[in-house]
């Protein structure tokens, strides 16, 4: 761990100076001014806010939220864990676990998992806090469990994957990929669908293992390394994959944008595309948050760009989310920038104080919640300016799995 930290700051480092000696006049790309939304077509109302505490402010280490049961679950870096009332804000539990928390939160089979930086996963019990079992995974865990019925599966920053069991937390089975020396900070959340279990991996491919022993399912290289120098090969797919129906939808730095069959993980379609955020779908299209800061959308079912804005470039983008008519993304600063998800016309914006906002809004039920580096959580609803008795905008219905293109 300590070595592929040293690994990173070093090239980093090394970089920098390139920069500085090759074209002392070359400035770092700053992020753009925002500028005024001429006609916005949504108003962005806050219904409630609250705090899980934070600690991950200056590590830019945000950790995400989760929803079930009329609960959102959120941590905090210090350890905390909370349960707070979906429409109200009221706090319903709070934990305190002692751990370096790095994981964001998963939930299911009414549990609450998290993942530690010293590779601890720590499962509660979702109606009140009380721990159920607490397993070492024995690797730095950066993203959100995936849980199921029978199990938690795990990523960690040493490209493995561990399936716990979900009444004790005793390992079932371990996958592994071969990872390159120099990453990335970060790793995929997996997700499971199917009785198997997906996740990306630092060296630009995607694994489905099974559920039941992890056996490979198929192993997909969707982003192969390009370049010559070990800076230029970085291709990690850092963002967790979004399954819909028969189709997987990936991203990967340096790389590309692709959507892969379910059962066999072939490649129907492929795109240029780098993020290290992660992407979110509706019935219709596919929505990209650019290493850059270009929100970029896609046709689903072939890959064509309908849309891109480059109003946000270098606003060091969270992933998008669908809500409604809009897909939303947050920014360094704290906003929360609505756009019109057919047009790509910006909607809305607001502000949830002044923090960065690392982690993919969460949408549920018509509303959306962000949570800060700094631990502030909040929940928005978007009403159209157009109708200001209209109730809140209303989730798309269940995406219709595509015919391959």
């Amino acid at each position: 761990m300590k070595h592929r930290a040293s690994l990173l700051a070093a090239a980093i480092i090394g970089c920098l100076a390139l920069v500085a000696c090759s074209d002392k006049s070359k400035k770092v790309d700053q992020p753009v001014d925002l500028t005024d939304i001429r006609s916005p077509s949504v108003r962005v109302q806050k219904v409630w806010g609250a705090s899980v505490g934070g600690g991950g402010k200056k590590l830019r280490l945000g950790l995400g939220l989760a929803a079930a049961d009329g609960r959102v679950f959120a941590a905090g870096r210090d350890g905390d864990v909370a349960a707070f009332d979906l429409k109200t804000g009221r706090q319903i539990w709070r934990t305190k676990t002692e751990l370096a928390l790095a994981g964001a939160t998963g939930t299911g089979s009414d549990l609450v998992v998290v993942g530690s930086a010293d590779g601890q996963v720590l499962a509660l019990a979702a109606d009140n806090g009380v721990q159920r079992w607490k397993a070492d995974v024995k690797g730095e865990v950066l993203s959100a469990p995936a849980v199921s019925e029978n199990a938690v599966v795990v990523r960690t920053v040493d490209g493995k994957l561990h399936a716990l069991a979900i009444a004790d937390g005793k390992e079932i089975w371990s996958a592994e990929q071969q990872i390159p020396r120099l990453t990335l900070r970060g790793a995929a959340a997996p997700v499971i669908a199917r009785d198997i279990a997906l996740s990306g991996f630092d060296n630009g491919r995607v694994l489905a293992v099974s559920l039941v022993d992890g056996g490979t399912v198929w192993d997909s290289p969707v982003s192969p390394p390009r370049g010559r120098t070990e800076l230029e090969r970085l291709n990690d797919i850092d963002a967790a994959v979004k399954v819909v129906g028969d189709d997987v939808f990936v991203v990967g730095f340096q790389g590309r944008a692709a959507m892969l069959a379910i059962d066999s993980g072939q490649i129907w379609w492929t795109r240029d595309i780098s993020s290290y955020r992660g992407v979110d779908v509706d019935d219709d299209q596919m929505y990209i948050a650019g290493s850059k800061g270009e929100l970029i959308a896609l046709k689903r079912r072939t890959g064509v760009e309908v849309w891109r804005d480059e109003s946000l470039k270098f606003r060091s983008l969270s992933a998008p989310a669908v809500v409604g008519d809009y897909v939303v993304v947050a920014d360094l600063d704290g906003y929360v920038h609505w756009f019109d998800r057919a047009t790509g016309t910006p909607a809305g914006r607001v502000k949830t104080g002044g923090d960065r906002v690392t982690n993919a809004p969460l949408a549920f039920d018509g509303m959306l919640y962000v949570i800060t580096d700094k631990g502030d959580l909040a929940a928005f609803r978007g009403v159209p300016v157009a109708s200001r008795t209209a109730k809140a905008v209303t989730p798309p219905a269940a995406p219709a799995a595509p015919e391959p293109a």
